[in-house]
């Protein structure tokens, strides 16, 4: 079990779902979360999930903190940066405020402030999380591997190159949501077939998740997988001819195209 205090600045639903993984995880004991929002209602929700103890504010936090979470919506950084300014001599900031770059963390908090950005995505609300993070200037090969061991207590995470942080939102950051379409839209077929709608769409979730999951045990190429489901002259072939006449990997890599470009412009406002 971590040592270390872990504070979040910003106690919604991200900052909650990822403090329960670092408890059900036994990372990190109750007693070493904190947490400060300007929401009671947040903080209450927050400190009934993980048991931890709600700060006085966000300066109060940051003096207590070794590790401390900005899980707060980006356009309200520029309140709580200058707030916090100034306690951070030793600490670990990781922030997953969405779009916000290091350098202008830096520029808010102080260049020598040890840095990690985080890309996380909402399955992190279950446990299964995809995030992608980049280490600042001043942040150390031990913050990386915290940040990493923090991380995967709800889900997996990769280190990237901040330049490609546009890339992680756009495939796994938005990608919940093209799934949330493939499962409506196989649920949708299930019922034009004649199935119940509520049968056909826990098949149709049931299906993404134990393909996913078959995929993540073999680690086999998912083209052999798709082979492997497919007899000649079969009903898979069928389907999968329809799929490729209707242009689904296209849609597919264009919708995380224009998903990371649009991170892009997001970015440089």
């Amino acid at each position: 079990m971590l040592s270390e205090k872990i504070g979040f600045i910003g106690a919604g639903q991200m900052a909650t779902a990822l403090a329960k993984g670092f408890v059900a995880a036994g990372l990190v004991g109750s007693e070493n979360l904190l947490a400060a929002d300007t929401s009671s209602d947040a903080l209450a929700n927050f400190s009934t999930a993980t048991g931890a103890k709600p700060c006085g504010g966000n300066r109060q936090l940051a003096e207590m903190a070794d590790v401390v979470f900005l899980a707060v919506k980006p356009q309200n950084l520029s309140e709580v940066l200058p707030e916090i300014a100034g306690v951070l001599s030793d600490t670990l900031v990781i922030s997953i405020a969405a779009g916000v770059k290091l350098g202008t963390l830096a520029a808010g908090l102080g260049e020598d402030v040890r840095l990690v950005r985080v890309m996380p995505n909402t399955p992190c609300l279950v446990g299964q999380g995809a995030s992608g993070y980049c280490l600042g200037e001043k942040a150390t090969p031990d913050d990386g591997l915290l940040a990493k061991q923090l991380l995967e207590a709800s889900g997996v995470a990769y280190e990237v190159p901040e330049k490609l942080l546009d890339a992680v939102t756009g495939l796994s950051g938005s990608g919940p949501a093209f799934v949330y379409i493939m499962i409506e839209a196989l649920s949708d077929g299930g019922v034009r077939m004649g199935l119940p709608r509520q049968i056909a769409s826990s098949l149709a979730a049931q299906t993404v998740r134990g393909a996913a999951e078959v995929f993540i045990q073999t680690g086999q190429h998912p083209g052999q997988l798709k082979d492997n489901v497919t007899s000649p002259g079969g009903t898979t072939i069928a389907g999968i001819h329809a799929l490729e006449s209707g242009g689904i990997r296209a849609a597919l890599i264009t919708a995380v195209q224009a998903a990371t470009e649009r991170s892009i412009e997001l970015g440089k406002q």
